[in-house]
């Protein structure tokens, strides 16, 4: 089938009255005019559910829809997206504020690599994509009108509320187990819409593709094997055990 067609089914089940999470024009515009199997492939594309990919979980069409709108972002808006993925919700922005106008990061290397290529692929290699520690965000290009944080962290990070503009929004998963979909303003004021179901925001060394997620553990395991290879004290050559 055109995926043009399957893109239009989606975005009318997304607007329907039952899940009514796609309302605004402009998400509806946007949604319809992304190629979401440059993404995703084909196979998974307009199915509503998240999946893994390379160790990160993408998101539904619904969900991606609901984060959209919370974020509410304006015409020509500098936008940062914080775990870019697989690139898909950054493309919905560019769409709508201009791929210029998008910068996204992601602490998974191999994550940057596949988000440059669909984007490049879908029309939108003009979004900035690098890596980067998402709690550290991007001040190279700051001060953002919207940041889209696809992570879940217990507070706010404090690099990213100062990166916004003075009327700027922060929308993000707040909390770990228990966790809502929260507007925080650049001010810290804080507005909960709901409860959702996101990844842990990762810190260097616990994403998917480092050597060793923890280095401790990695340490412990040469320790125990070289403890393991050397001989006990009744072994050692050097030993008289008859003098």
């Amino acid at each position: 089938m055109d995926p043009a067609v399957l893109r239009d089914d989606m975005v009318d089940s997304l607007q329907h009255e039952s899940k009514g999470v796609v309302r605004s024009a402009w998400l509806s515009a946007a949604m319809r005019a992304v190629p979401r199997e440059a993404f995703v492939g084909e196979q998974q594309a307009y199915s509503d559910r998240p999946f893994e990919r390379l160790g990160t979980r993408v998101l539904s069409p619904s969900t991606a829809g609901r984060v959209l709108e919370t974020l509410s972002p304006e015409e020509d808006d500098d936008v940062l997206v914080v775990g870019a993925g697989v690139g898909y919700t950054a493309a919905v922005l560019a769409e709508h504020v201009g791929a210029a106008n998008v910068h996204a990061i992601d602490i998974t290397r191999r994550l940057v690599i596949e988000a440059r290529q669909n984007l490049a692929e879908a029309g939108y290699d003009a979004v900035l994509v690098d890596r980067r520690d998402g709690a550290a965000g991007l001040p190279e290009y700051a001060p953002y009108d919207r940041i889209l944080l696809e992570a879940a962290a217990i507070d706010p990070p404090r690099a990213l509320l100062q990166q916004l503009t003075d009327d700027g929004r922060l929308v993000m998963p707040l909390g770990t187990g228990e966790q809502s979909l929260a507007v925080v303003e650049a001010d810290g004021s804080v507005t909960r819409h709901g409860t959702v179901a996101f990844q842990p925001m990762l810190v260097e060394g616990e994403q998917a593709d480092t050597v060793e997620r923890n280095r401790t553990h990695r340490e412990d395991r040469e320790r125990a094997r070289r403890a393991a290879q050397s001989r006990a004290g009744w072994e050692q050559e050097w030993i008289d055990w008859d003098g």
